[in-house]
């Protein structure tokens, strides 16, 4: 899969990059067809401690699934991501096993 990280207004370390890759990688066990996946990184200028955003943006033959979250840092804004992501996918394959 291909895994396309964007990160508008700052710079992104390597091992950040290298997290959000790992982690869009293991949704591959739960469904193989994935083409790409985009991550936007964003930091909100607000007060409060939750002002990074994370949004990624997954395509499967047919459809694409997007998941938005606020989190204290990217790493835990990204692991709920990729949670949501991986239960949206269990839900589609056994929505697709159903038909066959």
């Amino acid at each position: 899969m291909k895994v396309n990280v964007q990160t508008p207004n700052f710079a992104a370390d390597d091992k950040l990059i290298g997290f959000i890759e790992r982690r869009l990688n293991k949704l591959e066990q739960f469904y193989d067809k994935i083409v790409f996946a985009d991550v936007f990184l964003k930091v909100q200028k607000t007060s409060e401690k939750q002002n990074k955003v994370v949004e990624i943006l997954v395509s499967i033959p047919g459809d694409e699934l997007m998941v938005k979250k606020e989190a204290r840092t990217f790493e835990i804004g990204t692991d709920e991501c990729v949670q949501s992501l991986e239960r949206q996918l269990k839900k589609r394959k056994q929505k697709q096993r159903a038909h066959f």
